[in-house]
């Protein structure tokens, strides 16, 4: 379960850029995570309200995820489209030379904070 690493890393991110800036509490932290990258949200949520317990500084944070679409570019064409839907192959063209332009992003958004 890859979740796990992940939510420490956040955390450990999350408490650098709160001590750098003297943030008493962290109310809740956006993560932006886009859809191919293999993140389970149920499990990186259940993995987030164990580890957040053991940070005073966050304890009751609240997790807020948004998703970022998975877009695909055929080369052959020039469109883009959706990569869940259709993967690797185009379906305006049928083409393979094709390559993801977004939808791996794992990204810290906002902190919010009191």
């Amino acid at each position: 379960m890859h979740e796990l690493g992940v939510v420490f890393y956040v955390i450990r991110d999350v408490k650098e850029v709160a001590l750098q800036n003297n943030v008493e509490r962290v109310e809740s932290v956006t993560l932006e995570i886009g859809q191919v990258t293999g993140v389970v949200h149920d499990m990186l949520r259940d993995c987030w309200k164990w580890a957040i317990k053991k940070e005073p500084i966050m304890d009751s944070a609240e997790l807020i995820i948004e998703e970022i679409p998975a877009v695909t570019h055929c080369e052959s064409c020039g469109e883009d489209y959706d990569t869940l839907k259709y993967a690797k192959v185009c379906p305006n063209c049928g083409s393979e030379d094709t390559f993801l332009i977004r939808g791996r992003e794992f990204n810290i958004k906002e902190i919010g904070v009191t």
